[in-house]
C-alpha cells in the first residue's frame, strides 16, 4: 500500500466516524468517469471493507483498485455486466443471505446510469436486502455543471442516454427532443458521434454544449449551435475520438408564457379540479406539468375539503 494511499484511507475513517457498515448490503460505489482523483475518500473505505466485489469488468475494476493500493483475491469478485446482470444478481443475493457486504461498480460513473446496475439492485431490494449507494461522478452532472445552461422554472432535465442506431427511429428522437422546451442530456460513442451530429444539424438554432472526455487529459467542452457541430467535429479528427456526452440546451423561456398559462388555469380552475385542470392546461400550452402545477397551486384558494397532492405530478 502506498504511503499516500494510506493516509487517505485514514482521512476517510475519520470521516465516516460511526457510521458502520451493515451486514447484508449492497454498496453501489460511484467510480471516476476518467481522473483516478475523483474517487470519493467514501468509496476508498467501504471499498476495503468489502467481503465481496461485484462489478461490470472485474479486470477493469480490479486496476481500478490497485491504482488505489488495494489488493483484492480472486474469489471475492463477482462479474456482473449487461449479459448476465440477473444471474450475477443471484450469486450478489446468496452472499448477501449469509451476513456479507458486497459493493457494486460499473466501469465508470453511476451505476444504473446507461450503466449495469438497476437490475441488481432491484433484485437485491425484492429480497429485503438494503442497498446503500455512495453519490459520486457521472457524466450527466459534471456537463450540466460546466454547461452555463439555464434549467426551466421547475428545475427539471430530461436523460435520454444512447439515440438508436438506426437512422429512421433515431431521425424521429431528435425531432422529439427538438418539441421539448427543456434540458436534455444524450451520450454517444465516438464511432458514432459523426452520424449523430448529422441527425442534429435537424436542430438548427439550438444551443447545446458538447462535453468530450471529460474529465480525463484531453477533456473539451464546447458551447455552439446544433448546426454548427458537425463542421466543428470536423475541423479536427481529434475532436471525434473519445466519449461524448451531449446536453441540448433548454428553449427560451418566453415571458408572456406565464400571462398565458395564468389565464388558461384560471379559466379551468373555475371549472374543474385542480388536477384536471393542469392536465388539460399542459396539452394546450405545451408546458412542464410540475411547473404548472406549481403555478395552479398559487392561483387556487386553499380549501379544507381539498387534498392535493404534489406527488401526483
Amino acid at each position: 500500500m502506498s504511503a499516500s494511499y494510506a493516509k487517505a484511507l485514514e482521512v476517510a475513517k475519520q470521516l465516516v466516524g460511526n457510521q458502520a457498515l451493515s451486514p447484508s448490503s449492497l454498496y453501489i460505489i460511484a467510480s471516476p468517469i476518467g481522473n483516478l482523483a475523483d474517487v470519493s475518500l467514501r468509496a476508498l473505505f467501504v471499498l476495503q471493507t468489502m467481503d465481496f466485489i461485484a462489478c461490470e469488468d472485474t479486470r477493469h475494476t480490479q486496476q481500478l483498485c490497485r491504482s488505489y493500493g488495494l489488493e483484492i483475491a480472486s474469489s471475492h469478485w463477482i462479474p456482473v455486466h449487461q449479459h448476465n446482470e440477473l444471474q450475477g444478481a443471484e450469486r450478489v443475493i446468496q452472499a448477501l443471505s449469509t451476513g456479507a457486504k458486497v459493493a457494486y461498480l460499473s466501469d465508470a460513473g453511476t451505476p444504473g446510469i446507461s450503466d449495469p446496475g438497476s437490475r441488481l439492485v432491484s433484485a437485491v431490494q425484492a429480497e429485503g436486502f438494503r442497498v446503500v449507494p455512495l453519490p459520486g461522478p457521472s457524466s450527466v452532472t459534471t456537463l450540466i455543471s460546466a454547461s452555463g445552461a439555464h434549467l426551466a422554472d421547475d428545475q427539471s432535465f430530461i436523460f435520454i442516454g444512447f439515440l438508436s442506431s438506426k437512422a429512421q427511429m433515431r431521425s424521429q428522437q431528435i425531432q422529439d427532443i427538438g418539441k421539448e422546451h427543456r434540458c436534455q442530456i444524450i451520450l454517444e460513442a465516438p464511432h458514432r458521434i459523426l452520424d449523430l451530429a448529422k441527425a442534429l444539424s435537424a436542430l438548427e438554432e439550438r444551443v447545446i454544449t458538447v462535453g468530450r472526455e471529460l474529465t480525463k487529459q484531453f477533456e473539451s467542452i464546447k458551447r455552439l449551435k446544433a448546426k454548427d457541430l458537425l463542421d466543428w467535429l470536423l475541423e479536427d479528427s481529434n475532436r471525434q475520438k473519445g466519449e461524448f456526452c451531449i446536453l441540448i440546451h433548454p428553449l427560451p423561456f418566453e415571458k408572456d408564457h406565464r400571462e398565458i398559462d395564468d389565464k388558461v388555469l384560471k379559466l379551468l380552475l373555475a371549472h374543474l379540479p385542480l388536477k384536471t385542470a393542469v392536465d388539460l392546461t399542459t396539452q394546450i400550452t405545451g408546458q412542464a406539468k410540475k411547473g404548472l402545477y406549481a403555478q395552479a397551486l398559487k392561483l387556487k384558494a386553499p380549501s379544507p375539503n381539498v387534498n392535493e397532492d404534489m406527488d401526483e405530478v
